[in-house]
This record gives C-alpha cells, structure tokens and sequence, in this order.
C-alpha cells in the first residue's frame, strides 16, 4: 500500500488533507491532486472470502459477523449468496450469542452488480441477515435496503421483512 502511494502521489504537489498544500505549483496540482483524491477515494471492493467481517442488519441480536466460509462450493460470495458465519459481537440478550456459528445471508455488497436493464447495484458496506438450515430469517425485521436481486435467490421472506426494497 505504501509503495503504491509512493508512486501515485511524489512529494511535490500532494498532501495527505487532499491536496491543500499552497507550495505546490498550479499547473502541476489540479492533475495531480485529482490523481491523489481518486487513489484515496475509490477503494478495492472485492468478493466477500474467508475472514470477511459483515455487519448485521436484522434483530437476531449478532451486531457483526465474520465469514468462514461461502457456500455452494465458491470461494467467495456475492449479493444474496449463502455463507456460513462465526458471531463476532452480539447484544447480551439477544435470539444468538458471541462465538456461535449460523447461516446467513448476504444482503449488502460493497461490489458491484450487474443487472438486466445495464444498471448496476453496490452498497457501501457488506452486511447479512442471520438464516437457519432452512433459509428461513432468526429475526423479524431487516432494517435497511434489501436489493430485489434476492428474488431470484429464492430468499423471498427476507424481501417481505424489509421495509425499503432497492
């Protein structure tokens, strides 16, 4: 990471605050303070693998959860995959507890998603919802924006917790 922000942005012309140095010359700046704005701004959105922590967004009572494992024989998981994963932090009284593993859902991907009408679809973070063996949701409610991608997933009882369907 630093050898790579070493080449994008040399001393001259590039702070750290986003290029509001004033002992940059003008002509060099505008370029390359926009060079060093998209280096900071556009970050890797990958899969979701092994080791990925997603926040939880129903009310199974898990506050984060850590994939350790995709379904389906993948490696890794997209929108509305399967995956299999170990609590990382809960609410004290809530229907699941710290270091237990359940299924679940992934409902918010920070990667990319093509669809049909050329539009894609991508969320700021990666968040799940908590399943059983069967598929069906732990919790009641899912907060938040749930992508209509998970229609073709067959999770269509998530669909009808979710109050805001993108």
């Amino acid at each position: 990471m630093a050898a790579t922000f070493a080449s994008i942005c040399s001393p001259v012309g590039c702070s750290l605050l986003g290029g509001l140095s004033n002992s940059s010359p003008s002509l060099f700046s505008t370029s390359h303070e926009l060079t060093c704005r998209n280096f900071f701004s556009q970050q890797q959105r990958t899969f979701i693998q092994m080791r990925t922590v997603l926040k939880v967004v129903d009310n199974s009572g898990a506050k984060k959860v850590m994939c350790i494992q995709a379904l389906k024989g993948k490696k890794r998981a997209r929108l509305g995959d399967t995956i299999i994963a170990s609590m990382k932090e809960a609410h004290p009284n809530g229907k699941v507890r710290k270091a237990k593993v359940a299924y679940g859902v992934v409902v918010l991907a920070a990667m990319h998603r093509g669809r049909c009408d050329g539009s894609e679809v991508k969320f700021d973070d990666n968040a799940v919802v908590l399943v059983d063996k069967q598929g069906q949701p732990i919790g009641t409610r899912v907060f938040g924006p749930v992508p209509r991608e998970l229609r073709q997933k067959k999770h269509v009882k998530i669909l009808t917790l979710a109050g805001h369907i993108a």
